[in-house]
């Protein structure tokens, strides 16, 4: 009777250690793992803040197997959020889903340091959302270029998604505190440049400037982490005027100041990044879109989408 007693007990426990590592499975993100509760609410937050950030170009969600989740295209592409695989940094950067690309928090606002190299929110791109978005290609990039009268020279960039319409926003804004600070105009003047078609130095990966999405303004010799110490480039960092982030960030261009692999002239318009550390900036309360502005039409639209479509999504329970 105890030999039979025990095989069962023996039984019991593989099963429940099975459905432990399915789980967990189910709940793993990238190397380590957070209830799913916690998964689902970012989750949604990232999706939330995609379709706020390319209202014309991601349409729909869908949900296949229960557990793998689609951003559907205005081509009809399918962009999956989460391929579930463990990656190292470089593996991140040169091979990244939707989630690693919003997996790190930008922080708006000020910084008192340089920050660590492993912190670079913004700096992994997913390409096809790129190309959707301003152009498969150099020839259809530069259909979609405009150009853009800053101080004494023309540039261009890109007008898909409303990038232009708000670099020539936050130039306005620019050179209006220029009028009260002209001290600041060393730091703005002459642009380094906007739209290059060109590869980032030592890698096969577009840059964004190749897109027409960002831009770089005045440069100085401990700008760039190829080019000077991290010393000399906390320096520089630290001596940068707020003012001019703020005005870059308002108007949702991401600051190459906050990477750890650091880029202080380089801004780059990311509409997703800003959005999620706006509205979502510690995480979140419980209610994933508690505090959001739903009297807003486009954001009640896209949260009731969201709901729907993700209601079943891990639905055999979820854990607190």
């Amino acid at each position: 009777m105890k030999k039979y007693i025990k095989i069962l007990l023996l039984i019991l426990i593989s099963v429940l250690l099975v459905k432990e590592v399915y789980d967990l499975r189910k709940s793993a993100v990238k190397g380590y793992t957070i209830s799913k509760r916690e998964y689902i609410k970012t989750l949604k937050q990232d999706i939330f803040s995609l379709m706020m950030a390319y209202p014309e170009y991601i349409l729909d969600i869908e949900v296949e197997d229960d557990n793998q989740v689609y951003l559907i295209l205005k081509s009809g592409t399918r962009l999956l959020y989460n391929d579930g695989n463990e990656k190292t940094a470089s593996e991140k950067l040169h091979n990244p889903d939707l989630q690693d690309m919003l997996e790190e928090r930008y922080v708006l606002g000020s910084v008192d340091a340089l920050m660590s190299k492993e912190y670079n929110p913004g700096r992994i791109r997913v390409y096809p959302l790129l190309r959707e978005v301003y152009g498969a290609n150099q020839g259809e990039i530069e259909k979609n270029l405009v150009g853009i009268k800053l101080s004494n020279g023309h540039h261009r960039f890109n007008d898909n998604n409303s990038a232009a319409y708000y670099l020539k926003k936050a130039m306005a804004e620019l050179d209006q505190l220029i009028k009260d600070r002209p001290e600041f105009w060393g730091y703005i003047y002459p642009i380094g440049g906007t739209y290059n078609y060109r590869y980032i130095s030592k890698t096969n990966m577009l840059s964004p400037h190749s897109f027409g999405i960002t831009i770089d303004l005045a440069i100085h010799k401990d700008d760039y982490w190829q080019w000077t110490t991290r010393k000399e480039g906390e320096k520089r960092l630290l001596s940068y005027p707020i003012e001019i982030v703020d005005i870059m960030e308002s108007n949702y261009f991401i600051w190459g100041g906050k990477w750890g692999y650091f880029d202080i002239l380089h801004f780059e318009y990311r509409p997703e990044i800003i959005i999620k550390s706006l509205y979502f900036p510690d995480g979140g309360k419980d209610l994933w879109y508690e505090g959001l502005p739903v009297e807003d039409a486009a954001v009640n639209r896209i949260i009731l989408l969201i709901e729907e479509r993700l209601q079943y999504y891990l639905s055999d329970g979820v854990d607190s």
